[in-house]
């Protein structure tokens, strides 16, 4: 929601400079704009990173010191060792990784599988069977939530990582994403290797894979992090709390009757570096991504 808000009044504010602003100004004011949309996304995260150091009671001052006076060490305690003490932090946050690298793994295997077909076979049906995928990304989750989760109930998979994984091997939106990076893709390569006598599978993998990083990148950050973020899900399929992630961990200090501010941005600190890990990484393909998309589409 945040993202979809930004991209609107990021779009609303771009074609009011197109339109009404003088050409020589545009520039400006557009850099201008831009430093403002991302002094307000940067804000949140600054917020927490320097409320995980200070003590509970300097989190709630205002005006709020945005330069901690010291580090207090004993949110990131505190975030650890949980609210009993017990230290399950490293157990959840080792369940939002097997669960979250799973399912990226199988998004990316079946999505580019199914993408590939889809984009490169023409065959009786496929443009129905592409729209049927696609109607399936406006069923809100929530109203297939219950069913999916008497599925689980049924095949015995509540409180497994079979459980959480299963449900989310693949999605639409990756369906549709490869499929419309590999339509850009040259058919006389895929051809000449016909030719040569490479196999279906190798082509697969030794030309469609090996030539989709960008794309790949792209669809592992997104997926990744959905998963790491999923709460919904695992509140209902995991009771026990050595199957918890890392966002029902995050809202079990939410539960007490005392919340610990400060050792609730520890915990969001720690949850996000992974994610920052993973970017890092990934960055130079994500980036380039739609660069090499937009090439192809030229």
């Amino acid at each position: 929601m945040q993202f979809l808000t930004t991209l609107l009044i990021t779009t609303f504010v771009y074609i009011l400079l197109m339109v009404f602003v003088p050409e020589k100004g545009k520039n400006i004011l557009m850099s201008l704009f831009l430093v403002v949309v991302a002094a307000l996304i940067i804000t949140p995260l600054l917020f927490m990173f320097t409320a995980s150091m200070m003590p509970s009671q300097d989190i709630l001052k205002m005006p709020y010191r945005w330069i901690p006076r010291g580090f207090h060490w004993q949110n990131f305690y505190k975030a650890l060792a949980g609210n009993d003490g017990r230290f399950t932090f490293i157990r959840n946050i080792l369940n939002s990784l097997i669960v979250s690298s799973c399912v990226t793994a199988t998004t990316l295997f079946l999505a580019t599988l199914t993408g590939y077909s889809l984009a490169k076979f023409h065959f009786k049906g496929n443009k129905i069977v592409f729209m049927f995928i696609m109607m399936t990304m406006m069923i809100p989750f929530e109203t297939i939530m219950v069913p999916l989760y008497m599925v689980v109930l049924n095949l015995h998979m509540q409180n497994t990582y079979q459980g959480l994984i299963v449900p989310f091997m693949v999605n639409a939106f990756g369906v549709f994403m490869m499929r419309q990076y590999l339509q850009t893709f040259p058919d006389d390569v895929i051809a000449a290797a016909r030719i040569d006598g490479c196999s279906e599978p190798a082509i697969f993998g030794k030309i469609i894979v090996v030539n989709s990083g960008p794309a790949l990148a792209t669809l592992a950050i997104l997926t990744f992090r959905q998963q790491w973020d999923s709460l919904m899900w695992p509140l209902m399929v995991a009771q026990e709390k050595t199957l918890k992630t890392i966002p029902t961990y995050i809202a079990s200090f939410a539960e007490e009757k005392f919340a610990d501010e400060g050792a609730m941005m520890a915990v969001a600190v720690l949850a996000s570096l992974p994610m920052i890990i993973l970017f890092i990484f990934l960055s130079k393909y994500f980036i380039g991504g739609s660069q090499m998309y937009s090439a192809g589409k030229e």
